[in-house]
This record gives C-alpha cells, structure tokens and sequence, in this order.
C-alpha cells in the first residue's frame, strides 16, 4: 500500500480510522473491533454492558469477569421483569404513602377507669358479714368470738393451702388451726397472758407435728407455721381483748368502722384523684393521694366514734386514733400484698365473690387490731 493511502483525514462526519501516518482514510482492518462514532447512539448504547440488580439471588452484584467498572451509573425506571415484580411485593405499608399529617384522624374512645372487682357483688357479700358480725357482736359476745375463731380457720387454710401450692411450703394446719382457735378463745377468757400463753403451745405443737414428716424442709416448714400462728389468730386475738371491756362490743365496732372507713377512703380518693403511687413495686394501685384520703376519712370517723360511742372518749383522741389506723391498715394491705406477689398470686382464696378469700378481708384487720387495743387502753383504759 502506497503513503498516499495514509493521506488527510476524514471529513466531518465521516466515519474512519487514522493511520500511523495520516492520509486518506483508512480501510477497517478484518477483526476489528469498532469504536468511536463508527455507530449510532442506540446501537452504541446496546454494545455497553447490561446493568445488574444488586439483591437477585443467584446473579453476581457488578456483573462478573466481564463488568469492572464499577462507577457506572445505573439506568432508573424498572428496567427489567424482576425489578417490577419486586416493586410489587413489598409490604402493603410500603406501597401506600402515609396519610399528610394534616388529615383528621378519628379521636380515640374515652376509656372508663374499672374498680377491677364485681362491686355489686362486692358490696353485697359485705354488707352480709357486716349484719352477721354486728348481730353477733351486741347480742351474744361468745357467738363474735367464735366468729373470729372461723375466721382464722379459714384464713389459716387458704394462707398454708397458697404455701404449698406456690412455694412447695408444707405449714402444718392442724396444729395450726387447733391453736389458733384455742388462741382466740384463751384471749377472751384469760386475757393478754392467755393469749401469749396459746401462742407458744401452738408454736411448739407446730413443730412436733412436723416431725412425723421426713427432715426434708422441715426449717422452711415450720419457720412457715410459726409466721402463719403469729400473723393470723395471734393478730386476731387482739379483738377479743378489746371485746372484754365494759363497752367491749362499741370498741370492737369502732375498731371494724375505722378500718373499713380508712379502706373506703383509700379507695374512692386514690381512683378519682390518684395520680402519684405510693408503692409499685408492692401494690401498683395504690397512690400517695389514696393515702391521704384514707388518714382524713379515717380522722374524721375516729373523732366521732371516739366522741359518741366510747365511754370517756374524745374527739382529739379519735383523731389520734384514726390517723394510726389509716397507717396499720395501708401497711397491712402491703404487707399482704407484698406475700401475694411473692406467691404469683392475685387473691389468696374464692371463697368471698367480689373480695377473693378471708385473707383478703383481713389483710388491713389483723395489724389494726393491736393498734387499736393499745390506744383504747391508753385512752381511756382496759375495764
């Protein structure tokens, strides 16, 4: 081939190739490869590597061995079946656009605050025991006495059944129930030193009778019996020394009024008003503005009860009195509470529709009863 064949180069527009040394233009060398402006836009645009969706199983992320350029742009829009049916399933969330903050959304429904009980059953189971504790207690004192010597029956059973249910703790009730009875009956008869007296027989009843049981928790089970003979018929028997007074029933009376009155109070301010809680970890429900309400209803209850039905009462002693049974009853109620939530436990027994068990009912009673008594006894004395 001649120089002249490598003369001037191409005109505008012209597609060709330049030669080593110029000239004219030059003829496509077999095998090559094309570049350049030698193709249109769209034949050019086919000829580029086709871009691959990150994400598909299978298909390797730029391409493979054939794709190093890693910065090209992608192409928008759905280019390919899989984009488009991977568009289609996402999630319902995804797909519809969220409404503008501006459109009215419809207002939440007012929820009405629950007592958690049945109250109507609550109210009448208690109005119940209420006619039968006062018509026992003005009529006969022994039928009130052997009232309470029940109720601590009871309240032993559901207390040990919950034990050894729970905790695997097997309290022995016999020895349990037959002193605690006998322990209610020996503070009426014979006074404070009768109580202390049965007290300690049905500690050591408590445990011999578990010896009859292989040693395998035995601590656990009779530290368990002499918790449940201090804490239930001990306490209780606090309300048959104040029931051998002169005007023993109008202290007993006074004694379940204050107390039933400081739970009423908690009750009704601490769901209207409660907002501050008083113990969460114990007793979620209760609040510092319950508290309040149970020392006012209380205060007021006991200077009234003090000032009309106790012989040689007063007004100001009653507050006195109030106050220190709006205390005993809300740390009674926790104390209570803290053994249920310990045990996993709501209520300690059934047996009282709206109530729960005896236990339930006696919770606040038992550590008021003492109280009470020393005070009516420092008051206004023991006669």
């Amino acid at each position: 081939m001649s120089d002249s064949s490598w003369g001037a180069p191409p005109a505008a527009g012209q597609a060709g190739y330049w030669g080593p040394t110029g000239g004219g233009p030059a003829q496509p060398v077999p095998g090559a490869v094309p570049a350049g402006p030698a193709y249109d836009a769209p034949e050019a645009q086919q000829t580029r590597p086709m871009p691959i969706v990150p994400g598909v199983p299978g298909v390797p992320a730029y391409g493979g061995d054939q794709d190093d350029d890693r910065g090209a742009a992608r192409l928008s829009g759905p280019l390919f079946r899989d984009e488009t049916l991977q568009a289609r399933e996402l999630p319902a969330e995804n797909q519809n656009p969220e409404p503008m903050p501006d459109a009215p959304q419809p207002a939440p429904a007012p929820q009405k605050k629950s007592a958690g009980r049945d109250l109507s059953a609550a109210i009448g189971v208690g109005v119940g025991l209420g006619v039968v504790i006062v018509a026992s207690l003005f009529i006969v004192k022994a039928v009130f006495v052997g009232v309470v010597a029940v109720a601590v029956v009871v309240g032993l059973w559901e207390l040990t059944s919950r034990l050894e249910e729970r905790k695997g703790i097997k309290a022995p009730l016999v020895p349990l129930a037959l002193g605690g009875a006998a322990m209610v009956v020996a503070g009426y008869v014979r006074g404070v030193e009768g109580a202390w007296v049965a007290m300690a027989l049905t500690a050591l009843a408590t445990l011999v009778w578990r010896m009859t049981e292989p040693p395998e928790g035995y601590l656990k089970d009779v530290t368990a019996g002499v918790f449940a003979a201090f804490y239930v018929p001990f306490l209780a028997t606090f309300v048959a020394l104040m029931l051998t007074a002169d005007d023993g029933p109008w202290r007993v009376l006074t004694f379940l009024l204050l107390t039933v009155v400081s739970d009423t109070g908690a009750y009704a301010v601490g769901w209207r008003f409660g907002r501050h809680k008083l113990a969460p970890r114990i007793s979620p429900g209760k609040t510092r503005e319950g508290l309040m309400g149970a020392v006012l209803f209380a205060m007021v209850a006991g200077a009234l009860c003090m000032q009309f039905l106790i012989d040689d009462g007063s007004w100001w002693q009653g507050l006195v009195l109030g106050l220190a049974v709006a205390a005993s009853a809300t740390l009674g109620d926790l104390g209570e509470s803290m053994i249920k939530r310990d045990l996993g436990i709501k209520d300690m027994g059934t047996l009282l529709p709206g109530h729960g068990g005896i236990m339930d009912r006696l919770d606040s009673l038992l550590p008021t009863a003492p109280v009470v008594w020393l005070l009516m006894v420092v008051f206004v004395g023991s006669a």
